[in-house]
């Protein structure tokens, strides 16, 4: 696995092979003076709950961590507000609407994915859905379940940042 300033080695804007970091978080040329920063890629998670206060968790349908927990949610687009990053997620995973999302903490996170690490900023809120009984899974979600957080099993759960979130919930 690899890190972004172990994995680009030409420049974006001239194409010299010399483009080296410049520093953990960014990269420069020295034959153009193109310097590109890493930033962090923002993704959003949903905390629902059912009338029995067990917490909303999805199963992944997709690498990394296929067939383990999860929360709803994923990454928010380019120029896509957080929330209604939220609410699209929701729709296309599970076919809720949300009617309620209140910010609850953020969590960073290294999501590996094609042999690449994406360094995400996971937005976490809390949220109110107008009914569970359209829920079906699609997208990237293969089920789901509904759990008390404090018995949620955190070994279980495929990102690092969800376990964090997880353990935040269940105050450890």
């Amino acid at each position: 696995m690899h890190l972004p300033t172990q994995v680009f080695n030409y420049c974006p804007r001239c194409g010299s092979g010399k483009f080296m970091p410049d520093s953990p978080k960014s990269m420069i040329c020295p034959d153009c003076g193109f310097q590109y920063f890493f930033n962090m890629v923002a993704a959003v998670a949903a905390l629902i709950y059912d009338d029995q206060n067990r917490l909303l968790l999805t199963y992944r349908a997709n690498e990394p961590g296929k067939g383990e927990l999860d929360l709803p949610g994923g990454f928010v687009d380019c120029g896509e507000d957080a929330t209604l990053a939220l609410q699209r997620e929701i729709k296309e995973e599970l076919n809720l609407d949300i009617l309620q999302v209140d910010y609850y903490s953020s969590f960073p996170n290294e999501y590996l994915y094609g042999g690449f690490i994406y360094l995400t900023l996971d937005l976490v809120f809390n949220c109110k859905v107008a009914s569970f009984d359209p829920i079906k899974p699609a997208d990237d979600v293969s089920g789901f379940t509904f759990m008390d957080p404090q018995l949620i099993p955190v070994d279980e759960i495929g990102l690092s940042s969800i376990r964090n979130i997880i353990r935040s919930l269940q105050g450890s």
